[in-house]
């Protein structure tokens, strides 16, 4: 209730600064769009005048301002959203109109798609009749360790973690070839915290308790 008197509130004060266009049945057709569940505003949502190439989107805030006439058919869409229709009246006497447009959160089921390997179960049946399973455990492994396949992998496979953090180290240590690499020694900020976790005593052991036995 509150957002909704909120954009009561700035629809209105967005309203005294329209343009009186007052000709030819023109009106400065200004608005805001919000969710009707959360009336939390619907930013980029297409506003279109029907049969005609004419409308607006609206702004990050669901807010919207164009030229249009009156009895114009106006189209609201965004994705995920039902479509709404709303029809400017002709019985506009400031040749401005003001709406707050709710849209309804839509909903799409998809059939249900199943794959299957083969294109019909004859060609899975001789396929699974045809094929050579090996009968020894070396057959599969010499299989699964092919040196074609084993290179394939290890130049498309990408780094794991400790790949990359050998990468980097040996990265450093060319950034600082011929020269003395910095060291924390002499890093006043380092030497602080040393002596900030000295104090809070974070360097002792703890100590675990020992449960006590049952008697």
């Amino acid at each position: 209730m509150k957002k909704l008197v909120f954009l009561l509130l700035v629809l209105a004060g967005f309203e005294a600064f329209s343009q009186n266009v007052g000709s030819d049945n023109l009106v400065q057709f200004s608005g805001v769009v919000v969710a009707g569940d959360s009336l939390e505003p619907i930013p980029f949502t297409s506003i279109m005048i029907r049969n005609k190439f004419h409308g607006t989107v609206s702004d990050i805030y669901g807010f919207f301002s164009f030229v249009a006439r009156m009895k114009d058919t106006v189209e609201f869409s965004a994705i995920g959203f039902r479509r709404a229709i709303f029809v400017i009246p002709d019985t506009i006497t400031d040749y401005r109109c003001s709406l707050i447009q709710i849209l309804r959160t839509d909903t799409i089921r998809l059939p249900e798609v199943v794959v299957f390997p083969w294109p019909t179960k004859e060609q899975f049946k001789e396929a699974f009749i045809n094929l050579r399973v090996p009968n020894d455990d070396l057959a599969r492994a010499e299989r699964n360790l092919n040196k074609s396949e084993m290179n394939y992998l290890a130049a498309t496979m990408a780094m794991d973690g400790s790949m990359n953090f050998r990468q980097a180290m040996s990265e450093s240590r060319l950034y600082y070839a011929g020269q003395v690499p910095p060291s924390n020694w002499l890093n006043p900020v380092a030497w602080a915290r040393f002596v900030q976790a000295w104090q809070n005593g974070e360097f002792k052991n703890n100590k675990l308790e020992k449960p006590e036995r049952e008697k």
